[in-house]
């Protein structure tokens, strides 16, 4: 079994590969070969198989073919450009996001060999005038230019898969918080760092209210769900193979109280509110009444409440900050 995570200097792709070291298998086999890639050098991760550290530019057709071989068996392909900085350089979104994706799936085409190829999309992939609440079945409306790129992968994986060239599946992603490290060019970043940091000691700002709700799942249910997906056989898929991966809606404050729940209040005094336009204009056209039934139906999971966002955030990436 050989894996190669695209994307895998990222925290997802991170927490992904450490995940698979320490189970070993996937799909029933045993990992042999374990291949990181990204544009800069990933981490190095400890296993008891091969890992492989890969730079890959997925703009450029030479380097993505140097990358994937007919030995690979799975691919994660996680790597994008985030929504805030896709709604800011317009072309780099569309190259890393959109353009980028196909020049996998065409090597992928051209070797032949038919990999399990999981795609991480967004809910962003919704929004608008589509009525409530947002389903499998409800139709693609992106608002964001990130949001659209994420929907022209979504049909990139049906169609290579209905043609045989791929076994793909695409998991919409919901916002993951808390999110370790330091903040990126998400517009939703801040729905991590109004947590992460106060837990540190550290003034954070959220540039929305206390009633803005919006749909989460941590880290470590994200990598579970995505190691799951990558096992779904793909009849029981069907012929649609995106889908959502399951999460829970909470408020801003209902966020807030659970990390008061956990750790008492200290952590909520350090949070500023604070409106930032810029933001604003990306998340309002958001959705959050979102129902994930045919992921939920293959066995992948949400957390059970934001206290266990909290919990695991303190556990898994608190003590390493």
């Amino acid at each position: 079994m050989k894996i190669c995570i695209i994307g895998g200097g990222g925290l997802v792709g991170q927490k992904l590969a450490k995940e698979l070291a320490a189970r070993g298998t996937l799909k029933g086999q045993t990992i042999d070969t374990l291949v990181l890639a990204d544009v800069v050098d990933p981490a190095p991760i400890a296993a008891d198989f091969t890992v492989e550290r890969v730079t890959c530019d997925i703009t450029d057709t030479a380097s993505v073919a140097k990358l994937v071989d007919a030995d690979t068996d799975v691919i994660y392909l996680l790597a994008a450009i985030v929504s805030g900085q896709a709604e800011e350089e317009f072309e780099l979104g569309y190259d890393i996001n959109m353009f980028g994706i196909r020049n996998v799936l065409e090597r992928v085409r051209a070797l032949g060999h038919k990999p399990t190829v999981v795609f991480t999309s967004s809910i962003a992939v919704f929004g608008g005038d589509v009525p409530d609440p947002i389903t499998d079945n409800s139709y693609l409306n992106p608002q964001t230019s990130y949001g659209a790129q994420k929907a022209m992968g979504e049909l990139l994986i049906n169609d290579y898969s209905r043609k045989g060239f791929i076994d793909g599946r695409a998991f919409r992603l919901p916002t993951i918080s808390v999110r370790p490290g330091k903040p990126n060019r998400a517009a939703s970043g801040f729905m991590s760092s109004i947590f992460r940091e106060p837990l540190q000691g550290q003034e954070a700002v959220c540039p929305v209210g206390r009633d803005f709700p919006h749909y989460y799942l941590s880290p470590r249910k994200c990598i579970e769900n995505l190691i799951k997906g990558a096992e779904v056989k793909a009849e029981d898929i069907g012929q649609n193979r995106a889908m959502t991966m399951p999460g829970r809606t909470w408020t801003i404050g209902q966020m807030i109280d659970a990390m008061t729940a956990v750790t008492g209040p200290q952590a909520e005094t350090l949070i500023k509110f604070e409106e930032q336009p810029a933001v604003w204009d990306i998340v309002k056209g958001w959705r959050f009444d979102i129902h994930a039934d045919k992921a939920l139906s293959l066995g992948l999971e949400a957390d059970e409440s934001f206290e266990d966002n909290i919990r695991h955030f303190i556990a898994d990436d608190k003590a390493a900050l």
